[in-house]
């Protein structure tokens, strides 16, 4: 009885021990690309609603959906649009659908395209 738990519990370590524990990356593919869904689901644009425009600061004030590219979940808050133009397009109660990145490490709206 006692050699099946010794035999048990060194399993159970080996088990639960990473296969890319240490530094050792011998064997893994490293060339992998994200697959053609993956990309596009990257670049996809989410539904939102102007809320504001305050174009002396170039932000806008978004009712938005999920943005899982920037990790965030629905909610209201205000972007830095990319350039005036988009500020200048748009106006309170719009709906529009946007594509926001971390530029410099600011959240901003790089893409709008407003809904008819």
């Amino acid at each position: 009885m006692k050699k099946l738990i010794v035999a048990t519990a060194a399993f159970a370590a080996i088990a639960v021990t990473p296969a890319f524990a240490g530094d050792d990356v011998t064997g893994m593919d490293m060339s992998a690309k994200p697959s053609p869904a993956k990309a596009s689901s990257n670049a996809a644009l989410t539904d939102a609603e102007i809320k504001k425009v305050d174009a002396a600061t170039g932000m806008i004030t978004l009712k938005h959906g999920a943005l899982e590219n920037v990790g965030m979940p629905p909610m209201t808050m205000a972007f830095k649009a990319k350039d005036a133009a988009m500020v200048k397009q748009v106006h309170e109660g719009d709906k529009v659908k946007v594509r926001i990145e971390n530029v410099g490490g600011s959240l901003t709206i790089v893409r709008l395209e407003k809904q008819s």
